[in-house]
């Protein structure tokens, strides 16, 4: 792992390769001889949701919803929704991090009562201490944090979702006046 004084490595790329092999691994094995729908939360998703699909011994199809959240009351409005039908589908949502739990609740129901045959979910960070929403997380990557993290997906201000490993911020300020103050540190 390596640092800096404003962001620090929390997980490098060896070990999110290894543990999404792992849960490629226990998706395949809990999926045999099923025909599973993956659908993948954007934007922060997609590099996970790709390297887990090349994981699992199966065909997989794979969908995209976006999602946004908004007003007061947090709201969840669908930005782009499903080309494929769910009914009577397995479902496996793809998320890159569950917090409060309260978008998943959401679209946990939207994918019941859209018909699906079963809904399962899959995230690679799960900030559980932050939990609001009593959700149930299938297969899960890694228990992280209260940390704002970066890389491998998820950003800051739609930088940083490239790195190949995540970063904590260890000086938020530093982000919030300098957004490219990890870039310059990591290439220059």
């Amino acid at each position: 792992m390596t640092g800096f004084d404003f962001a620090t490595e929390v997980i490098s790329a060896e070990d999110l390769a290894s543990r999404v092999a792992e849960l490629g691994a226990a998706i395949s094995e809990d999926y045999r001889g099923r025909d599973p729908v993956f659908v993948v939360v954007l934007k922060g998703s997609f590099p996970f949701a790709a390297d887990l699909v090349r994981h699992v011994d199966f065909p997989a199809e794979v969908d995209f919803m976006l999602l946004n959240r908004f007003g007061e009351g947090g709201r969840v409005g669908i930005a782009m929704d499903l080309s494929v039908p769910v009914f009577d589908r397995d479902v496996i949502i793809v998320e890159d991090v569950i917090d409060t739990g309260l978008t998943l609740k959401v679209l946990l129901r939207m994918m019941r009562d859209r018909g699906a045959a079963s809904v399962a979910t899959v995230a690679l960070f799960d900030k559980i201490r932050r939990r609001i929403a009593d959700v149930a997380i299938d297969y899960r990557g890694f228990e992280v944090g209260d940390e704002y993290l970066v890389g491998y997906g998820l950003d800051w201000k739609g930088l940083y979702r490239n790195l190949p490993s995540v970063w904590a911020f260890l000086d938020h300020d530093a982000f919030v006046h300098d957004p490219g103050i990890l870039a310059d540190a990591l290439w220059g």
